[in-house]
């Protein structure tokens, strides 16, 4: 009997070039690796370059923690012209003579967008409306009504660029937050329009640029580097058996106090450092969210 490989197990850091998809990544990954448990854990711009963070085999599971995770971004902002999609890659809607803004003023409009701020999702991202995402009905030349939603901006710093009326920023924000539309909303603000371009992904948490490679040399993490912004509880031979049957645990049972700052979710580690699963609240101690079978070789 010939041993088959093990299937690959753990996380990809890529820079995406311009002009891949998210999809077109994940697809060329699946032949690069040779797996097809390939995903990603959230969209970037076909336009846009950086950071995007893969999960393999097993890892696959755990992309929705991933997701969630808060993102940093650099990129320009061009006063003075609106387009179709609020980045450089639409039909331009909208000029104005915005010559007179000077850039105190970007930088306080700016400042105004920092903390919890709502947000209209634009027609081409991949929101659902009705049962259909934005950008499929914008391909059709339609427009609905969206509802604005709340985000957070930690960070947006905005300096002149070498180019007058376009200035370089960097954001630091909550995962959902459209940089494009706080583009726009910045040119709204200062009497006039705006639009974005050259976006960058530098991270998606502890995920930085630092570590990416193309999507031709991956570079595979180990499963237990999937969720290490999320810490982890390590527990005993007995209580690892248990977790292997997705049971329901008392909390001091992962070592976590009860009424502590802790919230969860909560990676469990077994005593050999492997990750079993993620438990999350429930009803005052703790119940799986995901089970991670062992891995197959």
């Amino acid at each position: 009997m010939v041993d088959r490989p093990a299937e690959p197990d753990g996380v990809v850091v890529v820079d995406k070039e311009a002009g891949w998809t998210s999809h077109d990544v994940v697809a060329r990954s699946r032949g690069v690796l040779g797996t097809r448990k390939v995903g990603h854990s959230g969209t970037l711009d076909p336009d846009a370059t950086g950071v995007l963070v893969l999960g393999v085999g097993r890892a696959t599971r755990l992309l929705r923690f991933l997701t969630a995770l808060p993102k940093e971004y650099t990129a320009r902002v061009v006063l003075g012209t609106e387009t179709s999609t609020l980045d450089a890659s639409g039909e331009v809607t909208a000029i104005y003579d915005m010559s007179a803004v000077d850039p105190d003023q970007v930088v306080a409009a700016a400042r105004a967008f920092v903390g919890d701020i709502q947000q209209v999702p634009p027609m081409v991202s991949a929101v659902r409306v009705g049962g259909r995402r934005l950008h499929e009905i914008a391909r059709e030349g339609g427009e609905v009504e969206r509802s604005p939603r709340t985000v957070t901006v930690h960070r947006f710093d905005v300096v002149p660029s070498d180019k007058q009326g376009v200035y370089d920023v960097a954001v630091t924000c909550s995962s959902g937050t459209y940089i494009r539309t706080l583009a726009a909303d910045l040119g709204t603000a200062l009497g006039g329009g705006a639009h974005l371009c050259d976006l960058r992904r530098t991270s998606v948490g502890s995920f930085t640029e630092d570590e990416a490679h193309p999507v031709e040399t991956p570079i595979l993490l180990p499963l237990t580097e999937a969720l290490r912004d999320l810490g982890g509880v390590y527990v005993d031979e007995a209580t690892a058996v248990d977790v292997s049957f997705g049971r329901p645990l008392d909390l001091d049972r992962l070592g976590v106090e009860s009424g502590s700052a802790e919230v969860g979710p909560w990676p469990v580690h077994g005593p050999d450092g492997a990750l079993l699963a993620v438990y999350e609240p429930h009803r005052g101690g703790a119940k799986p969210a995901v089970v991670l079978t062992p891995a197959v070789s």
